[in-house]
């Protein structure tokens, strides 16, 4: 018991060899994001059904617009951080310190135009008690997200899945307590802001070794590089924005708060399911860009590895979503939410294209190309409304489905050729590595049996 004691920690909880601590944290972010997705979505589901399509539907509008409306404070710094920190760890607490004081600026220019802006964004008034209030949760977790870079940086994401777990086990807590006390969107909107405030907290408190001196190391000459270098990176993160809340938005101004509900309900679970890749981009992110600046090979082979294994996935996924998708949406929303069934079948054939698309993204950064990001942005930005005003009017929230997939067509499509450009890394190279894979796996058990 001893000896099994002793290895789980030497290998869960130390960084011994760039495959073991990419298996680590891997197994960390898969963990912390899985145990913390179930947690959110237990209370969404819970406020779904006790708030009833209208008002989920304002909440999820709200909370939509709160998120765009916090564009301004993701401009990269966090994927920046990770990778010029795993390069050169020496200008760790240069990075971190500067990047803070810009975040803290930024956070003030976002919620000055919310101040401003947010009476005039939305025609639903239910929704317009509730964005001063989730500003704020964005307010919080973008200075969690700068304390996960530097815990990405330090590639020690069991850190990371400690504080995602907490903070989405407290959100989930109270909101089930204040929804007892209140059947109100009001309630959800205070446990989501509440709960992200305790999770800023302590993830200041787990790393305050590493930022003590944060005052004292802002170095003002970081600024102009870190803004010139990052913006590039904060595309991803708008894209990610862009796309995840452009359709609920929309369907607000355009349709009815049910539909915003419906809508929302299928969303929410299609997002559960695009946290898959994203881990395994995250997790094989720092690696790869150590390994590209010495053994490029490999980086190379850990890429098409990770691409054909999402792939494998998406495709099982989308075969048993759009079978089961009745069953499934009943079990989760209940029968009133039949109106999501279709979306749902809609949305789930995105992730064909969403899967590996969220490993070609990493493996931009990491090669250095993300300033190639800037049209896939525009695109996603321009292509997506473009899309929503020609189909929601005429076809409602499936209108808004087959928008989101002609964009994530599109998109997926530049990434590919990009990285081909880039790499020759291609979908063909990237099944033949797994091919290569089995084979090899095969053929040890073979000799070992032998």
């Amino acid at each position: 018991m001893a000896r099994t004691i002793f290895f789980l920690k030497q290998f869960l909880l130390r960084n011994t060899s760039t495959g073991q601590t990419v298996t680590k944290n891997t197994f960390w972010l898969f963990f912390g994001q899985i145990l913390s997705r179930l947690f959110r979505a237990t209370i969404v589901i819970y406020a779904a059904r006790k708030l009833g399509a209208d008002s989920w539907g304002a909440f999820s509008h709200a909370l939509g617009i709160a998120t765009f409306l916090t564009i301004v404070t993701d401009i990269g710094i966090n994927g920046l951080i990770t990778r010029q920190t795993s390069k050169n760890p020496a200008l760790r607490d240069e990075y971190i310190s500067t990047g803070f004081f810009i975040k803290i600026f930024l956070i003030s220019v976002a919620l000055i135009a919310l101040i401003i802006l947010f009476p005039h964004v939305t025609n639903i008034p239910e929704a317009k008690t509730l964005i001063p209030i989730l500003i704020f949760v964005f307010a919080f977790d973008t200075i969690r997200d700068l304390g996960n870079a530097l815990i990405r940086s330090l590639e020690k994401m069991e850190l990371e899945a400690l504080i995602t777990v907490f903070t989405n086990l407290i959100i989930a807590v109270l909101g089930f307590v204040l929804l007892a006390y209140s059947n109100t969107s009001m309630s959800l909107a205070l446990a989501y802001a509440i709960g992200s405030l305790l999770g800023m907290i302590i993830a200041i408190f787990s790393l305050r070794r590493h930022i003590k001196n944060i005052f004292i190391h802002f170095k003002p000459s970081l600024i102009k590089p870190i803004l010139q270098t990052a913006w590039p990176f904060g595309l991803l993160g708008i894209m990610g924005i862009v796309t995840l809340n452009t359709d609920i938005i929309m369907i607000g101004w355009l349709r009815s708060p049910s539909e915003v509900g419906y809508y929302s309900a299928a969303q929410k679970l299609i997002q559960l399911l695009y946290v898959f890749p994203t881990l395994i981009g995250i997790s094989i992110f720092p690696a790869v860009s150590r390994l590209l600046a010495t053994i490029p090979a490999i980086a190379k082979k850990i890429l098409e590895y990770a691409l054909s294994f999402v792939f494998v996935f998406s495709v099982v996924f989308v075969v048993i979503g759009f079978v089961a998708a009745p069953e499934i949406i009943s079990l989760f929303f209940g029968s009133s939410y039949f109106a999501a069934v279709l979306p749902f079948q809609i949305l789930i054939f995105t992730l064909l294209s969403v899967y590996p698309s969220s490993i070609l993204s990493q493996a931009i950064f990491a090669y250095g190309y993300e300033k190639r990001f800037l049209p896939v942005v525009l695109w996603t930005i321009f292509g997506n409304a473009f899309f929503n005003i020609l189909l929601i009017p005429k076809f409602g929230i499936e209108g808004a489905a087959f928008a989101t997939i002609a964009v994530q067509i599109i998109t997926s499509s530049y990434l590919w050729y990009t990285i081909y450009k880039v790499t020759g890394l291609s979908i063909k190279s990237s099944f033949l590595s797994l091919f290569d894979f089995f084979a090899r796996y095969k053929k040890s058990k073979s000799v070992g049996g032998f």
